[in-house]
């Protein structure tokens, strides 16, 4: 038995693991519907999030005593009432076709009615800074079993699991497909560009990356370079290393950009190199926010020769003498 509140946390961690995966140089929306199943609760909870490129714009939740739809960005409230109440009925519409789907859902797999079930459903469209349409998505998924998502061409389906295959023959003869690419390539472009206007000092500005070079040693003797980027705004970013200035890709661990939890987000690239050959290495870095690109490298510590050191002790030790037989004689 599933514990619904490990589920709710595990899908909300699989949002923001999806939140950079579009084009760079673009802007996206994307809707996250959640069904949780609880035993004995008539309703299944549903929970509806919505996100502009990182930030989240509006959001509901149905265990929430009012059960409405909210501003979750202040540039939403600018929005009149009316497109809060009609989009809130639209939503408690939606909320009941996706509590049929996930029952259907458990019915198809032969799951328990007594256990704890989850559906995700994930949409969105992507456009280029001048407003074109670039690309959209769609993907259902029965947590943990079926996955029914929309193709590229935005006009067939792949389904993976005994229920999505049952719900793609139906949504085939119900020409959903179309629907959605209907609603992506229109509607979904106009609340983007909408949401742009309305957020623009939030959503258009940039923010440069803070960056540096770590340098840690192995047990093997090598070395780990790592280049940091930190703070940055919008996600887009490029990071290479090179060797003597040629490309040193091919070894390079380079995870995937994260949120930093306020609104930026951070990155790094890392290489393994021979100990002694630190400074062949250098790290580049491209952002919006930069006015030009970074070359950074690792910087040794600056250390003091220990001939100079012990010059400094013997001068020390001369000036201290000097300064106690002077008290004497003067005495």
């Amino acid at each position: 038995m599933r514990n619904p509140g490990c589920c709710t946390l595990l899908l909300l961690l699989l949002v923001v693991m999806d939140l950079t995966q579009f084009c760079t140089g673009s802007h996206w929306l994307q809707t996250f519907n959640i069904v949780i199943w609880e035993p004995g609760i008539i309703n299944p909870r549903f929970i509806h999030i919505g996100y502009v490129d990182s930030k989240q714009y509006q959001g509901f939740d149905s265990k929430d005593p009012m059960a409405i739809l909210k501003p979750r960005a202040a540039w939403m409230e600018q929005e009149l009432s009316e497109y809060w109440n009609v989009e809130t009925s639209s939503i408690l519409d939606l909320s009941q076709i996706d509590r049929r789907i996930l029952y259907f859902m458990v019915i198809k797999n032969k799951h328990s009615i007594d256990d704890y079930h989850t559906l995700q459903e994930v949409y969105g469209c992507n456009v280029a800074n001048d407003g074109r349409f670039l690309s959209g998505h769609f993907r259902l998924t029965y947590y943990g079993y079926d996955y029914l998502t929309l193709n590229e061409d935005l006009s067939s389906w792949t389904a993976e699991g005994k229920g999505a295959e049952h719900m793609k023959s139906r949504w085939e003869n119900a020409s959903e497909a179309e629907k959605w690419k209907t609603y992506l390539q229109g509607e979904c472009v106009q609340r983007l560009l909408r949401c742009l206007d309305l957020g623009k000092e939030t959503l258009m500005h940039s923010d440069a990356p803070q960056t540096y070079v770590t340098h840690h040693v192995r047990p093997e003797g090598n070395v780990t370079l790592r280049c940091w980027a930190l703070g940055f705004y919008p996600a887009d970013i490029t990071m290479t290393w090179k060797r003597d200035g040629n490309n040193h890709t091919q070894e390079m661990e380079l995870p995937d950009t994260r949120p930093a939890g306020d609104g930026t987000f951070q990155k790094w690239a890392a290489v393994v190199v021979p100990s002694g050959e630190e400074l062949r290495y250098t790290c580049h870095v491209h952002h919006e926010g930069l006015p030009e690109p970074l070359t950074l490298k690792w910087e040794p510590p600056q250390t003091i020769p220990i001939i100079a050191v012990l010059i400094g002790l013997v001068l020390g030790t001369l000036v201290v003498g000097t300064v106690v037989i002077f008290l004497v004689w003067r005495k």
